[in-house]
């Protein structure tokens, strides 16, 4: 089967910055619906028409990927608003966010956690990877045909490139790789 619009196509890659630095290595296929809300537009482009085996390479400016980095997305809080077992790199959605939070924060970030000081937090609202070039290099595994309730959640569920509405995602499927 080749890939087309509203198929289910298996992945392995390995994900690297602009100076070659590996980001990240996936070597169990993950599943991704093609024409949901899975993958990135220029990838699901670039898988049009291959099948398993296929492997293809990519450079991906931020617009394509993970966005600018966004300065504005960068928050510093009240620390006595935080459970006192906070640490860096947790995360909290934005609408699961301490009441005493700024309220002009947007809701639907995924805040990270970043430094903690005594009186303060600093919450970082940018994906960890926007503002990157990244280089990718994907192997198709699998094609098959999409399940009528993948393709009315517009994902199979894994959410790896797009975070996906929690009713949809398998349980702790709504976190990044």
């Amino acid at each position: 089967m080749k890939i087309n619009q509203q198929c289910v196509v298996a992945l392995t890659w390995t994900l690297k910055d602009s100076l070659g630095e590996e980001l990240d290595v996936l070597d169990e296929p993950v599943e991704f619906l093609i024409g949901g809300d899975d993958l990135f537009e220029v990838i699901e482009t670039s898988l049009q028409g291959l099948g398993a085996g296929a492997t293809i390479n990519l450079h991906l400016e931020p617009e394509q990927a993970f966005g600018d980095f966004n300065d504005q997305l960068i928050f510093l809080e009240p620390r006595s608003e935080f459970p006192p077992e906070l640490e860096e790199g947790m995360t909290f959605e934005g609408t699961g966010l301490p009441a005493g939070c700024n309220t002009d924060m947007p809701q639907e970030a995924l805040y990270t956690v970043t430094d903690i000081y005594p009186e303060h937090v600093v919450l970082d609202g940018n994906h960890p990877l926007a503002g990157i070039a990244l280089h990718l290099c994907l192997s198709v595994r699998s094609v098959r045909e999409a399940t009528e309730a993948e393709i009315g959640c517009g994902s199979s569920g894994t959410g790896f490139f797009r975070i996906s509405p929690a009713h949809c995602l398998a349980p702790g499927g709504n976190l990044l790789h």
